[in-house]
């Protein structure tokens, strides 16, 4: 291990004598907002200091066996090898993790996030295949634990939506579903095809964290237009009744968000606000990326809708990642929910590319 990565460690285990001192006073305890950020912090440092202390002990491990492999013994030192050899093992595996765990964090991966989905080229087909990407993350959100609250939904008239989309509420939401930003393309035989021949259609997705109260963007009443109707889609009698649904306007840049699940009013128009609040601060990321060097946006996209992120080729059962050339031949297993596999791919692939600028910027190892 080089000795950078040792001191920066070493400070962590320092770090974290520090905030049990602090968790422990009375005036940290008070302030609730402090209290909270602190025992994170905690957390992260206690992971690392955990790991630091395995990579200690396995260290001493492997210098004992070293000295075991020169005993005049032959069994004593065959012994001595192959110890030395699983220790070195263990110490690797614990370097590159320990790596990882240094990784620089975005704050907004720990954040809700609000997930659209809109139909795009292939009229009916699209929409379906909209309506299955919709059930695609719902399953994978909700075997996280993940509560997912419909926010809005433009049902379209053979099955599927136009527009839908949802509030996925739970930890490191943002952090998982961050990279599904973008265009996703399906190549099957649609239902009302005749003749058997593959279509292809597409649908855009954005993922955009949930803001956080008080970094939001602000909004100015006076540049807003608020319009009500009645709400479409699934809902009872009520829903269908009165106008309940609530569509908010951004008149200077003509970002629309609405929302009309809730039975009141009030309620939709805070979720709305909230969705706007997502998708101007989201405009601004965008344009501060568009900014960046382009490595990491040729990796893992910038989010954008019109990059081209992932095919879904239904006759070969085949799922296929553009940017990592991530190919899986379980394409069933993925619409039913079982995306593991892909999004741990994808937060791999970035935080290989984080580790790599680090490492040329001589600011890590």
């Amino acid at each position: 291990m080089k000795p950078v990565i040792r001191q920066t460690l070493e400070r962590h285990r320092q770090r974290l004598h520090e905030l049990d001192a602090l968790l422990s006073a009375t005036d940290v305890v008070a302030d609730m907002d402090r209290f909270k950020r602190l025992t994170r912090e905690h957390a992260d440092a206690q992971g690392i200091a955990d790991a630091y202390n395995r990579f200690l002990q396995h260290e001493a491990d492997l210098s004992e066996a070293q000295r075991l492999s020169e005993d005049p013994d032959p069994d004593m030192a065959a012994m001595g090898v192959e110890e030395a050899a699983s220790a070195q093992a263990e110490l690797d595996a614990l370097t590159q993790h320990l790596q990882w765990l240094l990784l620089p964090k975005d704050p907004d991966d720990e954040r809700n996030a609000f997930l659209e989905i809109r139909a795009g080229t292939g009229g009916d087909e699209s929409a379906l295949f909209a309506g299955d990407l919709a059930r695609m993350y719902t399953r994978y959100a909700t075997s996280l634990g993940m509560q997912v609250e419909l926010i809005s939904e433009s049902p379209a008239e053979l099955g599927g939506y136009k527009e839908v989309v949802f509030r996925m509420v739970g930890a490191q939401a943002y952090g998982t579903f961050r990279f599904e930003s973008g265009g996703h393309r399906v190549q099957r035989v649609p239902a009302t095809e005749t003749q058997g021949r593959i279509h292809t259609s597409a649908c855009t997705v954005a993922v955009m964290p949930e803001p956080d109260a008080t970094q939001a963007v602000q909004l100015n009443p006076a540049e807003l237009r608020i319009d009500t109707f009645r709400a479409s889609g699934a809902g009872g009698q009520h829903i269908n009744k009165t106008d309940s649904a609530v569509r908010v306007t951004h008149l200077p840049t003509g970002i629309t968000a609405e929302c009309q699940d809730g039975r009141s009013q009030h309620s939709n128009k805070a979720k709305a606000l909230q969705v706007l609040q997502a998708r101007l601060q989201e405009k601004e990321r965008a344009e501060r990326a568009a900014k960046d060097a382009a490595t990491r946006k040729g990796l893992i996209g910038s989010g954008d809708r019109s990059d081209k992120i992932r095919t879904y080729n239904f006759p070969q059962s085949r799922l296929t990642d553009h940017r990592i050339n991530l190919t899986l031949y379980k394409l069933q297993g993925v619409m039913d929910g079982d995306l593991g596999d892909v999004i741990h791919a994808l937060k791999v692939a970035r935080g290989a590319l984080i580790l790599s600028e680090l490492e040329s910027s001589a600011k890590f190892i």
